[in-house]
């Protein structure tokens, strides 16, 4: 593609507006700009699509070093990610270049923790796997379905008033979670770091692990909190615990999750992430016919999607954007 001799007119790539629709920019002058966008982009389609880019923005695409290097996108300028995480972009070689990066923090704050909440209501009352016993005919089969909804400790599932919710992560997410979660009638911790001695209004790590009936999961994907949920943190757990998982896949070690479900260790599990997207059979533990028979609740990695947070990643995107062309600084830096 041609270059524009013009510093000024801006070349804005949009990888993915299968997710978001891109909006439109009302940049300071003196800056005019060009929209070219693709609904997906694969990986090896980055360098291609990037070449003469001024700004990209991204959702969930890898955007590596590979791709960051001068020589693939000498115009590169600002990587603007339509979403609170930004694990998938080399944060470090953006860095070392002097590409800005800003994400949208907050956006889905709502959608997400309501999403936290049917998960946990679908995995305390066993609704997936009473879904599949019923479809299967084991209904007239049994006379009752009934005690697929008992817990590990051979109890009814617990009611909201009877629940301990500890929240992992008290970001955006975590506060929507637990301002709802004690409107609900349940008793919420915060946790604090993993390791570390809990400050004033958080609870120990291990000890939430410990005291929580519903433990949710809300914080971003590092280094640090790779795993945080592993064979030590599940056998911790009261029988009756039900975990949800909002947050990243890898936070939760899936194959020591399996194996504490089929052992009777926690109650049931549900998730809107993986450690490896799209999740299918043949990449994860999650989905298939070895946990037909598990209280596991699964979605697609959509507790974001709903119409107020669409408005959100449009207007904090517009925001970025324009406030790093008019003041050097995008709202929501990240790099």
């Amino acid at each position: 593609m041609a270059h524009s001799t013009n510093p000024n007119h801006l070349i804005i790539v949009a990888l993915e507006t299968f997710f978001v629709p891109v909006p439109k920019f009302d940049l300071p002058a003196p800056y005019t700009y060009e929209l070219r966008e693709y609904s997906r982009t694969r990986p090896d389609q980055v360098a291609e699509r990037i070449g003469d880019a001024d700004i990209i923005i991204m959702t969930v695409l890898p955007v590596r070093a590979d791709v960051l290097r001068p020589e693939v996108s000498p115009r590169l300028k600002m990587v603007s990610v339509v979403a609170s995480g930004t694990d998938s972009v080399d944060l470090a070689a953006c860095r070392d270049r002097g590409i800005v990066v800003a994400n949208t923090p907050h956006c889905n704050a709502v959608s997400v923790a309501e999403h936290a909440l049917a998960l946990y209501f679908a995995a305390r009352r066993s609704v997936a796997l009473s879904h599949t016993l019923v479809q299967a005919g084991r209904w007239p089969q049994s006379g009752t379905l009934q005690k697929a909804l008992d817990g590990p400790d051979g109890k009814p599932p617990r009611t909201c008033r009877e629940e301990t919710l500890g929240i992992v992560g008290y970001g955006g997410v975590g506060k929507v979670l637990a301002a709802t979660a004690k409107g609900l009638g349940m008793k919420v911790l915060i946790a604090g770091r993993k390791g570390s001695t809990a400050s004033e209004g958080r609870t120990a790590f291990d000890t939430l692990i410990r005291e929580s009936s519903v433990i949710v999961l809300c914080l971003p994907r590092s280094p640090e909190t790779l795993n945080l949920i592993s064979k030590a943190e599940l056998e911790a757990m009261k029988p009756y615990a039900v975990i949800v998982n909002v947050s990243r896949g890898g936070i939760v070690d899936e194959k020591a999750l399996v194996e504490a479900l089929k052992a009777r260790k926690i109650a049931g599990y549900g998730t809107d992430v993986y450690e490896q997207e799209p999740a299918s059979a043949e990449n994860s533990l999650l989905v298939g016919p070895d946990i037909a028979d598990l209280n596991v609740v699964t979605t697609p990695h959509v507790a974001w999607c709903a119409s107020d947070t669409i408005a959100n990643y449009n207007r904090a995107t517009k925001e970025n954007i324009e406030g790093w062309l008019s003041t050097g600084q995008p709202k929501y830096p990240v790099v």
